[in-house]
């Protein structure tokens, strides 16, 4: 095998390469007849040749920005010589659409799945209880803390329960946009298949109305849908001893659930980045994009979200669209995140974090490269609003900001049983009741994260595995995961405050 070299090129026509280590002033790269001319750090990039000022800047054939000034071959490009420019994409609907390769029925892969009784699947099986205000979250978090390992010793099939506390509910807007969509995010997780039994606790006062909540979404209260509100029930105390009678008569149906072979295609997969660096575009997105090609033959769904994170890559995805109207729903939400964060010193408008830009991506265009490829490459069949169920199979796409635990919340609300979450940096971050996988982009942080992370794919930057190789991994990790085998952060403990619904509205 011969030795990785210290730069990468992406694309023959792009007039950068990344650095594949840290690279030292001055040193020499004889196979490309360049002398490097600053300090760069791993996943950065530097000229390939000159770059005249205003000239394009080019990664994987696309433009990222435009030279601020005449740059030198083997220079650092970055965001202190790299301007951005927005520029017309044509969205050419539907040109990129191939037919997928349907693996048959009877051959799919197989998980280990509870079946719920309509028929849908989780990887699961909590109980869960959620706040319909912000005022009866500490009564639902006493709850749940009262069910120790030691008192749900008798009930092994149960994963736990778990409160999902929220910061609104009241002093909002209301009927309005984030007043629907906070109602929609409870509702899908008070249905969720990886929630056994569910809890609503409300105060009694709110606007978000315990029982106008149950009516509105089409929820069904019985022996799998408790509600009790504060001011009936008798106060704090009363209602935590409430609560914690309630959960135990739906134990015993939780526990009653077991594991059975299911088809892979009940496999719904929210995916997700974080801490994203200069590696994320070259090894763990594409490679989860390779997988969820594999799922999506399978029958699976991918669900990618993160708006403002497909800012000016869009095309690649409305170029995949079944549809012109599939393709034109993704680009009405886009020019509503324009309007907005309109004025605003926000991640669409161009600035990406500061762990972004030390791991080499210099503004939304870089790390929108990246962040598209955790799709894959099979069509887009449909566009959601955040938290809407997703009701079709294959690669879609769910409304949502690029922060993380608000756009997990989402995806786990329209129905994800998983979550798939690619890290250059190194995000610490779990979610319940669908697990979350880490994949890291780098072997060095992988190394130094080893706890935390679930699977290296800087494995492809070593040279030990191509992108297919290691898409195929991360199926196989994902078919035991969703049988059961814990993650990492759920061995961590992970997941009991990553439940944060997406604000959107006035507070008064």
């Amino acid at each position: 095998m011969t030795a990785p070299t210290p730069v990468i090129r992406l694309h023959a026509n792009d007039n950068v390469l990344i650095a594949r280590g840290d690279l030292t002033l001055g040193q020499q790269l004889a196979d490309l007849g360049l002398r490097v001319r600053a300090q760069v750090p791993a996943g950065h990039k530097i000229a390939a040749r000159a770059i005249a000022r205003g000239e394009q800047v080019r990664k994987y054939d696309t433009v990222i920005g435009v030279a601020d000034r005449d740059i030198a071959p083997g220079e650092h490009v970055h965001s202190h010589n790299l301007r951005l420019v927005d520029y017309y994409r044509d969205p050419a609907f539907c040109s990129d659409v191939r037919p997928v390769d349907y693996v048959p029925d009877a051959d799919r892969a197989t998980f280990m799945g509870y079946v719920r009784p309509d028929g849908r699947v989780g990887t699961r099986n909590f109980i869960g209880i959620l706040s319909s205000v912000n005022c009866s979250a500490t009564v639902i978090k006493h709850i749940a803390e009262h069910f120790t390992a030691e008192r749900l010793a008798a009930y092994p099939n149960v994963d736990g329960v778990v409160a999902f506390a929220q910061g609104s509910g009241c002093g909002m807007s209301s009927p309005s946009e984030h007043f629907d969509l906070l109602r929609r995010t409870l509702a899908g997780y008070a249905r969720h298949p990886n929630l056994a039994g569910v809890l609503i606790v409300g105060l009694g006062c709110e606007r978000n109305q315990v029982a106008s909540l149950v009516e509105s979404q089409g929820l069904i209260p019985g022996e799998n849908l408790h509600t009790m509100v504060m001011q009936d029930t008798g106060g704090t105390r009363a209602t935590i001893a409430a609560g914690i009678r309630a959960v135990e008569q739906m134990l015993p149906a939780a526990n009653a659930y077991t594991r059975q072979r299911v088809s892979a295609s009940h496999i719904k997969i929210g995916l997700e980045c974080g801490g994203s660096d200069g590696f994320s575009g070259i090894t763990a997105n594409p490679a989860l994009g390779a997988a969820m090609d594999i799922l999506v033959r399978h029958g699976g769904t991918a669900i990618l979200s993160e708006t403002p994170e497909i800012h000016g890559v869009e095309y690649m995805l409305t170029r995949r669209a079944v549809t012109p109207e599939v393709g034109q729903k993704l680009l009405d939400r886009l020019a509503w995140w324009e309007r907005y964060t309109a004025g605003q010193n926000a991640q669409f408008n161009g600035v990406v974090g500061h762990g972004n830009q030390q791991g080499g991506l210099a503004n939304i265009f870089e790390k929108s490269l990246g962040s598209a490829m955790k799709g894959g490459t099979t069509p887009l069949q449909a566009v959601y609003e955040y938290a809407e169920p997703i009701d079709k199979a294959g690669f879609v796409f769910m409304d949502s900001p690029g922060y993380d635990p608000v756009a997990v919340t989402g995806q786990i609300a329209s129905g994800a049983n998983l979550i798939c979450f690619t890290t250059g940096r190194g995000s610490m971050f779990g979610s319940k009741p669908a697990p979350t996988i880490k994949l890291a982009s780098n072997s060095p942080m992988y190394q130094r994260l080893e706890e935390d992370m679930d699977i290296n794919c800087g494995l492809v930057l070593d040279g030990e595995l191509s992108v297919a190789q290691m898409g195929e991994r991360i199926f196989e990790h994902i078919l035991r995961a969703a049988s059961g085998e814990r993650t990492k952060s759920e061995l961590l403990g992970l997941g009991d405050h990553e439940f944060v619904p997406w604000h959107v509205g006035i507070v008064s």
